[in-house]
Parts: C-alpha cells; structure tokens; sequence
C-alpha cells in the first residue's frame, strides 16, 4: 500500500484501537509533496461524494501548504482577487466546450 499524509492524531487513534500504524515523518520538500498529494486527493473525494466535509478536509490540507510554505492569508488573498479581476469568478457556471 502506497504512503499518504494522514492527520497528526491518525496514528494514536489506530493505536488506541489495537492497530500498529507504520509511519514515518517527513519534512522539507518530501512533505510539500505529500500535501499537495493529499490536497488532489481530497478534492477526488468531494467530486465523488459532494460532501461539504471534504471541503473542510480541503481548506485544511490548503492551511498546512500554506503554513508550511511560510505564507501569509493576505499574499494568497491578494492573488485570487488579482485573478478574479484578470479572468472572473465561477458564479456564471460557464462550461466551455473542449472538443475543438
């Protein structure tokens, strides 16, 4: 079975259980990655299930990169709003069509 990032308490909570997680820590570039792994798989779950609480496990996997990337809220604010006067919003629910 392949790695993921897990939550910080997953493993305690399978010990409690009577499990023997295998983990390992990562950090630096190694962990970036795994976050951003977790980001893609979370959005996978709420395009499968539509559930508002794969939303929260978005914004959360999203406040780790963002953290751990040392950036601020305001830095990342600034630019969705510079794309959202460059390109819009969603609010339209255009579909464009990519046969072409």
């Amino acid at each position: 079975m392949p790695e993921k990032l897990v939550r910080d308490r997953i493993p305690d909570i399978i010990r409690k259980i009577g499990g023997d997680p295998q983990v390992r820590v990562v950090s630096g570039s190694e962990l970036d990655k795994f976050i951003r792994l977790k980001v893609v798989e979370e959005a996978q779950e709420l395009l499968n299930s539509g559930d508002d609480e794969e939303i929260a496990d978005i914004l959360e996997t999203i406040e780790a990169l963002l953290v751990h990337r040392s950036i601020d809220r305001e830095t990342i604010e600034k630019a969705r709003l510079k794309k959202r006067e460059e390109r819009g919003g969603f609010e339209k629910g255009y579909v464009l069509d990519m046969q072409e």
